[in-house]
């Protein structure tokens, strides 16, 4: 009788049923930080500006698209209530894809200011969400400049696949919104809040509550797009009567109506605060013995030195 050879097990890395488990989420969770720190690292990106904006603008191409197909199918609807409704909805669109459009530019202009400053590191990396919007607007200027650019996606269960204007080898897929959070704060020197919804607020009630509690050891530009969105949405200075935030809280904002005025609002910004590297960037930048080194995230030091967000 001959025995039968017991089948190989697999290395616990490289079984699916057990990475999958509830027992390894914390290697998951790690290597959501360990993935994109390698990749930051092999493309030498050293900062970050974030813009945030609603994934529901669209082009004005695509918004006035649309809105000549409602018009077309006029007669076609039985339903004149639900028709007007769909006409204020397209023209609504069209009103707010000049946000996509000024976030395209401002976008482009920040990147090819950026690659003026030389590529090692690469200094304020556009990042967004990776999705479509306002997010695939600023992947889409830093594009338009020659840039690259970075896209934090998640997994969503009705969206979102990353858009197509992220730079390949800086695209990521995250499944938690915390560690995508922790990597859209950890290298971020400037955050631009174009009008947006529930997502877009998180973001920036997360950046603020950090920068207002001093997690984060620098100061990082918040610039507010869009004054007369914003000003209907929240009050910031009845805030500060009411006594529920201080000056120096509304003092954390800078606020810009124009490409031009968010521009030199963000570049003076940097200029004053932000623009030389981190010592350890500075230190490896001038080490050719040490490649491995170099482009490394100006948060990656000895943890007596600095605190990490967490």
């Amino acid at each position: 009788m001959s025995l039968r050879r017991p089948k190989v097990p697999k290395p616990s890395y490289a079984n699916p049923a057990f990475v999958d488990s509830l027992q390894a989420r914390p290697v998951r969770i790690l290597s959501e930080y360990i993935e994109p720190l390698e990749c930051l690292r092999r493309e030498k990106v050293g900062d970050t500006i974030v813009m945030f904006g609603s994934a529901r603008i669209s082009s004005r191409e695509h918004a006035l698209a649309h809105q000549r197909k409602v018009m077309k199918h006029k007669g076609r609807r039985a339903n004149g209530v639900e028709h007007r409704a769909e006409l204020q909805e397209a023209k609504a669109a069209v009103e707010m894809s000049r946000y996509y459009e000024e976030a395209r530019e401002l976008s482009r202009r920040i990147t090819a200011w950026a690659m003026s400053l030389g590529d090692n590191p690469r200094r304020f990396v556009i990042c967004s969400g990776g999705g479509p919007g306002i997010m695939e607007a600023a992947n889409r200027g830093a594009a338009d400049a020659g840039g690259k650019s970075i896209g934090l996606s998640i997994q969503l269960p009705h969206e979102q696949r990353p858009n197509d204007y992220i730079s390949p080898e800086l695209s990521f897929m995250f499944h938690y919104f915390f560690m995508r959070k922790l990597w859209f704060a950890q290298l971020a020197k400037a955050l631009i809040v174009f009008p947006g919804g529930f997502g877009t607020m998180d973001e920036l009630w997360e950046m603020l509550t950090l920068l207002q509690t001093g997690k984060l050891q620098r100061r990082t530009v918040i610039l507010i797009y869009g004054r007369k969105y914003w000003d209907r949405v929240l009050d910031w200075k009845h805030m500060v009567r009411c006594g529920t935030i201080n000056r120096h809280d509304y003092e954390l904002l800078e606020f810009a109506d124009t490409v031009d005025q968010a521009f030199e609002r963000v570049r003076n910004g940097l200029e004053m605060e932000n623009l030389k590297p981190d010592t350890l960037l500075r230190n490896t930048i001038t080490k050719e013995s040490e490649p491995s080194s170099i482009g490394r995230p100006a948060f990656i030091r000895p943890i007596k030195k600095v605190r990490l967000v967490r």
